[in-house]
Parts: C-alpha cells; sequence; structure tokens
C-alpha cells in the first residue's frame, strides 16, 4: 500500500499532536477529510483553505506541522502552493490528496519534497494509513500508483513511453450477452442538464451503484446541493468511495494531446477511475454508472473532432466492460442549427440519443 523508503535525511513527525492544514477547493472533500483526520485523537485540523493563495498565506501564519494538499486548485495551482509552503514553513510537511494519477505529476510533486501522494479514490482507505506512515518519517505513495520506481523522483523526469509501457488498469468486463449502454441526452438550456443528471445519479446510487461525475466546477458543487436536498448522504458516498467526482478541465488534461484525445493516456484515466468505483460497489457483480460533459466540453470549444474521437473511445469501453456511460450536452442555437453534422456524429457513437 505504501512505499516504505523515507526520503533523505529526513526525520518524522514526533509531536504528540500533529496540526494540519487541509487544502481542496471542493467543500464536501474538504469536510471529508476533516472528519476523517478527527477518527484519530492526537490529529487537530487548525485550518482550511480553498485555494493556492488561501493556503500559502495560512501555512505561514499557522506553521503546521502537516499540509493535505489537492493539486488543481484556484488562484494558484498546488504544486507551486507546496513550492512556497516549503520556503515559508521549512518543517511543515506535505501529503497530497489529488483526482491527478499520471505518474508525471506524482513525480513532480514528490520532487518538491512531498512526503506522500494519496488518489482521492483511495483516500478513505488510505489517509490515515498515509499520515501516520509520514509521521513515522517514511513516505506514502497509493497503492495504485506504488507499482512504479518512486523512490527517488528529485531529479527524475517523467519519460512518455511511461504511458505505452505500464499495465493499464482493468475494469470489470462486460457481460456478452448484455446490450452496451452508451446513451446521450441533449438538454435545452442549463438547468434542464442539472435536473437530469441528477436523476441519474440519484437512481444510481439508492440501486447501490458507483457513480462517475466527469462535470465542470460549477455542475459539480451544484449537482451535490441538490443529490443532498434529494435526501441522499452525499458525504457518506464520497467517503465510501460510490460517488467519485471529476472536474472536466482536470480530466481532459490526462489525456489530451495535440488537441486530440490521446487512447493509451484515455483508456489509463478512464480504466482507474472505473476500477476505483468498482471497489466501493458491495454487490457480487460491480455496476458503475459515469455520466460526465467531457466530449460536450471539446464541442464547446469548437473541437468537434476530438469530441467525436472521444465518444468512439468511450463507446469502446462501453462495449467492453460492465458500465454504463451518459453523456449530457447542452446544445446552443449556433450547434443546432449550424453544425447538425456534428450532432449526427455523436448521435451515431451512442446506443441511445434522448432530448429534453
Amino acid at each position: 500500500m505504501s512505499s516504505p523508503t523515507p526520503p533523505a535525511a529526513d526525520e518524522g513527525l514526533s509531536v504528540s499532536c500533529i496540526r494540519i492544514l487541509v487544502v481542496d477547493d471542493y467543500k464536501p472533500f474538504r469536510r471529508f477529510v476533516c472528519s476523517t483526520l478527527a477518527q484519530t485523537r492526537d490529529l487537530q485540523v487548525i485550518g482550511e483553505a480553498s485555494d493556492g493563495l488561501e493556503a500559502v498565506r495560512k501555512a505561514e501564519e499557522l506553521q503546521p506541522d502537516l499540509v493535505v494538499l489537492d493539486i488543481d486548485l484556484p488562484k494558484l495551482n498546488g504544486i507551486e502552493v507546496a513550492r512556497r509552503i516549503r520556503e515559508l514553513a521549512p518543517e511543515c510537511k506535505i501529503i497530497f490528496s489529488s483526482q491527478e494519477s499520471s505518474i508525471d505529476v506524482v513525480q513532480e510533486a514528490l520532487g518538491l519534497g512531498a512526503h506522500g501522494y494519496v488518489v482521492k479514490a483511495q483516500a478513505g482507505n488510505e489517509l490515515l494509513t498515509a499520515v501516520e506512515t509520514v509521521r513515522q518519517g517514511r513516505r506514502f505513495v497509493s497503492s495504485g500508483l506504488s507499482g512504479h520506481n518512486l523512490n527517488d523522483v528529485a531529479h527524475c523526469p517523467a519519460p512518455d513511453h511511461l504511458y505505452r509501457e505500464e499495465a493499464l488498469p482493468s475494469p470489470a468486463p462486460r457481460n456478452e450477452k448484455a446490450d452496451r449502454n452508451h446513451a446521450v441526452e441533449f438538454y435545452s438550456d442549463e438547468a434542464s442538464f442539472l435536473v437530469g443528471f441528477a436523476r441519474i445519479i440519484e437512481t444510481a446510487l439508492n440501486a447501490g451503484n458507483a457513480v462517475i461525475a466527469v462535470v465542470a466546477e460549477a455542475h459539480r458543487d451544484n449537482l451535490f446541493q441538490r443529490l443532498q436536498a434529494q435526501g441522499l448522504n452525499m458525504d457518506a458516498a464520497i467517503e465510501q468511495g460510490s460517488y467519485i467526482t471529476v472536474d472536466v478541465d482536470d480530466m481532459l488534461l490526462t489525456f489530451m494531446v495535440n488537441d486530440l484525445p490521446d487512447p493509451v493516456r484515455f483508456r489509463k484515466a478512464a480504466g482507474g477511475l472505473l476500477v476505483a468505483a468498482e471497489k466501493a460497489v458491495k454487490r457480487g457483480h460491480p455496476r458503475v454508472v459515469a455520466c460526465g460533459e467531457c466530449a460536450p466540453t471539446l464541442w464547446a470549444q469548437g473541437k468537434s473532432d476530438a469530441a467525436v474521437r472521444l465518444e468512439q473511445l468511450w463507446d469502446e469501453i462501453a462495449r467492453t466492460c460492465d458500465i454504463d456511460i451518459w453523456c449530457g450536452y447542452v446544445l446552443n442555437n449556433f450547434q443546432r442549427e449550424q453544425e447538425s453534422h456534428i450532432y449526427e456524429r455523436i448521435c451515431a457513437e451512442h446506443s441511445a440519443v434522448c432530448s429534453q
């Protein structure tokens, strides 16, 4: 689960009570981290921050023993935050907690002198272990990453061939007798999009399935609030790993190369999410529902060929893995009237087409 090699000439946290600063722009996940840390008596959360600049300011002001730090932050990203904290609070230890699992990002994070890296999908099982490992002066790396040589990364750039040589995550194979389920819904406006996606997520969670939601930041927060209002315990779903949310821009960064999706990087990113979601499903036959707006975002950005290619890659997953995929598009008048050929190409890559 962890990489036991300690950073050179490093010491653990010897103080009796560990003072922790929690940094994440997503309030429900920040709340989950705080509640998880509160399970251990000698871990004390002394502050929270929701953006990079606030994190740097609070780290300098509070001088925490440990910072649990997200990478994708507004105003200043987590990598730069870590650099500044190392200067302003040199005794502070850093554990990154991020949805990002690409090896080049992990290498860069650990190369800064960070003492741990926890993939968010595994945080429910690994966060307290990571803190204890760092407390003992050892480095912690999430279980899905520990197979890579990350013991000496300070001067080790990430070679591109890592994406081609490493074994890709393997989601549960699809039952060949079942039809693939790769559906698309077209919405007339943002309000109907949110209602539609909330309905899909609610139905899946109530059925005991796991959900991966790859959505824009504003949609992510709105969906969480809607689902909470409808009676779902979303904090528990996040903690159990049955509800995994990913910012759409972060997801695209993991596999887009020269404005087109790279198939190997896409399969690695998507496969990692699917495997993490399957672990949260308690039944014997895991069922995962993935809903998102990656391809719609690309089309809205004028990258229609990339959007179609991405739908083709998702369709390959739908044909081979036991998963339900829902894609949501909000169409403006220009797209409806002037790009009908793109609309037809998008529809052709799905098993069902709906409009609201």
